[in-house]
């Protein structure tokens, strides 16, 4: 199957704790979707008991990650363990856009950390 990411529908990628939207496909196994993040915008801490990769495609996202700082610009490929508290935006000085993989295990949303 193809899928076109400019045509699918757009969806928050955690609405109770995160700015990210975009297109999102979900097959059997697997989780995967465009993302945006307006510039100085982003997601509080959170997380979700299926493991994240992030590839950043334009844009810098600040964030952390297990209680480590990161800065990941485009090109860059982040990895967020299941049940890892992490949390992130995009700097002031652009939105960033990422293409976001998960596996299906449970949904795209996580969890807000207390």
């Amino acid at each position: 199957m193809v899928f076109d990411l400019g045509t699918v529908a757009k969806i928050m990628g955690g609405p109770a704790y995160s700015t990210a939207h975009g297109p999102c496909v979900e097959g059997d196994r697997m989780i995967v979707g465009l993302m945006r993040m307006k510039a100085g915008t982003g997601a509080e801490p959170h997380s979700h008991p299926n493991e994240q990769w992030i590839y950043i495609l334009e844009g810098t996202f600040r964030a952390t990650i297990g209680g480590k700082p990161i800065d990941a610009k485009p090109g860059a490929v982040i990895y967020i363990p299941a049940n890892t508290i992490h949390a992130g935006k995009a700097t002031a000085d652009g939105d960033v856009v990422f293409f976001t993989c998960k596996d299906a295990s449970h949904s795209l949303h996580g969890i807000k950390a207390a």
